[in-house]
């Protein structure tokens, strides 16, 4: 770990929207490459970025659609650079390849979505949250990415520098989930000194040509080291199942050995990844999952039912994927109830209420998009669950 760069970081206290506090958490992260098609709502990230790229000696090359960004994402990370692509909607349906692409190849790069109400075009201006599955299982094959969910702008800059962090250090995709609201909302946000935003660099190898292998798992970990471009290293990228050297593998065995990795990487090191926040648990008999903008939303349904004694509280996602498992099975051993609003038809809702196992309920609060719940709904279905 290492600090940011300080001709990078737009140090102070600002009003920005999430979009652009997105923008200046890549650029804080040392992200200097950006592939983007602008599209409704996430324009805001790559317009800023376009402005404040030659003032940092970043590259941002808008394409003539989301297949070449996504591709030219992967491009950008393997010529050495942190890189970033922003879409939303139809746009992220189009990137779906080339995130299976960069799962296979262990490529660390960042992909921004900020969620519109669907489903294809639907409606582009208005906020939704429902790509939560697409972003899990949205590629062919399968495959773990990190996706987390900023409430803020100030966790869109927080979060856009975490999720470089973890692209890195996991040699994965990792993908900022924001929605509509979030992304248009402006608030204070502060951006610390350089030298205390804590910045994972690349992990290049140190061995010499001949003796390094792409694909092979640096030392006491799952995660292979990745080659400096120009310093003479011979290297083989494919989408295909390959073996240690990034040679095609066309055997059980090797996807076998190739897939497990992929897995465990991710999987194995759960605990080290999730984030949530909590409030009003210690006495919870019902307990709200939520996020993004919902999450706030939320709050005011939550507060509204203590009002009135009712003893609730809130878990908010703030890693998706992987999704805390070990927390919510605790939780649904000491609740009545968890209440699962969301911008969308119930997705999150049936990750958690398979999860709790049907040691509780799992009270969905589904949402179409467009516009956000009214708290009342959500206050009326933790009355109800209650009951």
């Amino acid at each position: 770990m290492s600090n940011a760069s300080s001709p990078g970081v737009l140090t102070g206290s600002h009003y920005l929207d999430g979009d652009h506090a997105c923008s200046e958490g890549a650029i804080a992260a040392g992200c200097r490459f950006a592939a983007g098609y602008p599209i409704t709502p996430s324009t805001e990230v790559v317009e800023r970025i376009a402005q404040r790229f030659p003032q940092v000696g970043g590259r941002f090359l808008q394409f003539e659609d989301e297949l070449a960004a996504s591709i030219a994402l992967l491009g950008g990370a393997w010529g050495g650079a942190k890189a970033l692509t922003v879409t939303s909607g139809p746009g992220f349906s189009l990137m779906m390849e080339h995130l299976g692409y960069a799962a296979i190849t262990e490529t660390p790069c960042v992909y921004v979505d900020v969620q519109r109400a669907g489903p294809s075009t639907g409606l582009p201006t208005q906020p939704a949250q429902g790509d939560m599955m697409q972003a899990r299982f949205g590629s062919h094959g399968d495959y773990r990415i990190i996706a987390l969910c900023p409430n803020s702008p100030q966790e869109c800059f927080d979060l856009t520098v975490e999720a470089f962090n973890l692209a890195e250090e996991f040699r994965v995709p990792v993908l900022v989930m924001l929605d509509e609201v979030v992304g248009h909302m402006t608030e204070k946000v502060v951006i610390p000194s350089a030298e205390r935003i804590p910045v994972t660099p690349r992990k290049f190898t140190k061995k010499t040509p001949g003796t390094f292998k792409l694909f092979e798992p640096a030392e006491g970990t799952l995660v292979p080291e990745m080659a400096m471009p120009g310093q003479g290293h011979r290297i083989h990228v494919t989408g295909l199942t390959h073996d240690e050297r990034g040679y095609p593998a066309m055997t059980v065995a090797a996807q076998e050995k190739m897939q497990r990795r992929l897995f465990d990487k991710i999987v194995l090191n759960a605990d080290r990844i999730v984030r949530w926040e909590e409030k009003h648990l210690d006495d919870a008999e019902v307990v709200v999952v939520s996020y993004g903008i919902t999450s706030r939303i939320a709050e005011k349904a939550i507060q509204a039912a203590r009002d009135q004694g009712v003893k609730v509280g809130s878990f908010r996602l703030i890693t998706a994927w992987p999704f805390p498992e070990k927390q919510i099975i605790e939780l649904s051993r000491k609740v009545k109830a968890f209440v699962v609003p969301e911008l969308n038809m119930g997705q999150m809702m049936l990750e958690v209420e398979r999860i709790a196992g049907g040691r509780c309920k799992t009270v969905g609060v589904p949402h179409v998009g467009g516009t956000v719940h009214n708290p009342e709904v959500i206050l009326n279905a933790i009355l109800e669950a209650v009951r």
